[in-house]
Order: structure tokens, then sequence, then C-alpha cells
């Protein structure tokens, strides 16, 4: 008569394995947002909002580049409609980022998916991306990386609101390249090799023509744009020559 092992593991991993993970996984990037957050706060205090003001908005709207956006537009008499096409332009990636993400959700009730997505931010999408690459992703992983930062935005903005006058001059003490900096560090996790560099350059060169041609937010669209195409381009390509490769191999 055998038995089994006594030692025996579960192959999948409990929620509360994967939310823990998620939130050791996402713990390096709060060091960077907090600053951001910070600067925002500090930024939308100097605008005339106050504390509670900047604190929902952090909050319902939940988007650091788009908050940024509306910011730079506040002025009086408040052009809404203006802000709310120029942050729509901003948050366009985020339909891309759902489309990406989608097919790694499978396991994610209806629900799940509804109040995952709401929560997208692109720091989130890249840890996850890079998650589903490996293995599974779980909705618990997925909220394990969403609980923590959505708190450290909402707070350090909030934070950020009562000490806007020692952000004055954020350039001296290098604060305005923090939101660049994070996301370097996220355009440089998914480095590829040349079709990463092929589809930054396309972007990064769109954007630039556009935001020296055009006023508004329209360059984000046009390097998204850009982007997207050169990647479907280069899938084509490198696709092709990898197919041959291996047929080659084989024979």
């Amino acid at each position: 008569m055998t038995h089994a092992p006594t030692d025996a593991r579960p192959a999948i991993s409990s929620a509360t394995d994967d939310y823990l993970l998620g939130m050791r996984t996402i713990a390096p990037l709060l060091v960077a947002a907090g600053p951001v957050g910070l600067l925002f706060g500090a930024l939308a205090a100097q605008k005339g909002l106050s504390a509670l003001e900047i604190l929902l908005m952090s909050a319902f709207v939940f988007a650091g580049g788009s908050q940024f956006v509306a910011l730079d537009m506040w002025t009086t008499p408040l052009p809404w409609l203006t802000i709310a096409l120029s942050t729509f332009l901003v948050n366009m990636r985020h339909v891309l980022m759902s489309m990406s993400l989608g097919p790694s959700t499978t396991t994610f009730t209806r629900t799940q998916k509804l109040v995952g997505f709401l929560f997208l931010a692109d720091e989130v999408w890249a840890l996850s991306e890079q998650k589903a690459a490996r293995v599974q992703l779980s909705f618990a992983y997925y909220m394990g990386l969403v609980v923590p930062f959505y708190l450290m935005w909402v707070l350090s903005s909030f934070v950020g609101a009562f000490v806007g006058a020692a952000f004055t001059n954020p350039e001296a003490i290098g604060l305005d390249f923090a939101f660049t900096a994070l996301f370097v560090f996220l355009v440089m996790s998914f480095w590829r090799g040349k079709r990463t560099g092929a589809v930054l350059a396309a972007s990064g060169l769109a954007a630039t023509i556009v935001y020296a041609s055009v006023s508004g937010p329209w360059y984000i669209v046009a390097g998204t744009a850009a982007g997207m195409i050169t990647a479907a381009i280069c899938a084509k390509v490198f696709g092709l020559e990898s197919d041959r490769i291996t047929q080659e191999a084989t024979r």
C-alpha cells in the first residue's frame, strides 16, 4: 500500500502568497512613485487646490499623467472642455494596455476584470505583463500590485499639498525628472533587442515631431500609434526570419 508524500505542496500558490508577492514586486516602484505624488500635490496646492481637493482628485482619477496635464491647464476660468479632451487623449493608452493584458486575465471573473482595469496604471500593467510572460497571472497578485501603489499615490499627493511651499523649485532637487525616470525604468524592463529599439525610436520620433508642430497632447497619440505600427511590422518581419531559421535548422 502506497501513501502520498506528506510534504507535498500545492501546485498553485495561495491567494495570500500571490498578493504578498505582488506587494514585494511593486515595492521598488513605490520609492519612485512617492516623490512624484509629492510633486503633484505640491504643484496642485500652488495652483490653489485644497488638500481635500487634491486627495479626491488622486483617489478618483488615479492617473498621474493626465493629472499633471490637467494641472498644467488649470487656470481661471477653468477650461473644462479642453482639460477633458486632453486627459482623454492622454489616457487612451489605457485602452491599449487593457487590450494587451486582456488575454492574461482569463482566470479573472467579470467583476474582477472591471475592478482590476479600473485601477490599471502603467506600472501595474508593466509588472503584470512581466508576470504573465512567465506564469499565469492571478487576481490576487494583480491586486497586490494595485493596492500599495494606489495608496502611495493618493497619500503622497495629499502630503504634498501640505509641503507645497518647500517645492517651489522642484528642478533644484531633481523631482521634475522623477516621473520621467520611472517611465524609463518601465520601458527598459521590456527591452528585447533591436526590435524594441525600433519601436522606441519610431514612437519617440513621431511624438517629438507632433509635439513641436501641434499644440495639445496629440504627441502622445502620435507616439503610441507609431509605436504600435512599428511593433506590428517588426513582429511580421522578425517572425518570418525566425520561421526561416527554424525551418533551416530542421532540414
